[in-house]
């Protein structure tokens, strides 16, 4: 074997190449290549259609969904008028009373999660001195 030689695969179009360069393995080559050409070939085609398939699912599947949305999305003024004659406004302390309580539990819960997270001090003495010395 010559240092030139490869001992990795061919791919088809290499294949052909070759079959095409040396007449001995020509006819061998030149067929296995057009083989491989052609089932890839084939191979990328049933994988384009199948894509092409279940992008079409896809896509109608999507268009239903979107029909039904707009369906709903078209009756939303009716629901809200509907729903706007029977409620009241709360008032503005009511809306700012709320506010202010909101704030408090979130500080309160802040500082008791933050005061849960620290280390709380050993009662042991430190094992080394803390004293500098001269």
């Amino acid at each position: 074997m010559s240092a030139g030689t490869s001992t990795a695969r061919l791919s088809p179009a290499e294949r052909i190449g070759r079959g095409l360069k040396y007449s001995a393995v020509g006819p061998v080559d030149i067929t296995r290549g057009a083989l491989g050409v052609g089932f890839n070939s084939t191979r990328s085609s049933v994988s384009w259609v199948s894509n092409r398939y279940r992008r079409g699912r896809i896509k109608s599947q999507l268009r239903k969904d979107l029909a039904a949305a707009q369906e709903v999305v078209t009756h939303i003024p009716q629901a809200l008028q509907e729903v706007g004659n029977t409620g009241r406004r709360p008032k503005p302390l009511v809306l700012i009373g709320a506010g202010v309580a909101v704030l408090a539990v979130g500080a309160v819960s802040f500082s008791i999660i933050r005061r849960s997270t620290q280390p709380e001090p050993s009662p042991l003495p430190p094992s080394v001195d803390t004293a500098p010395r001269p």
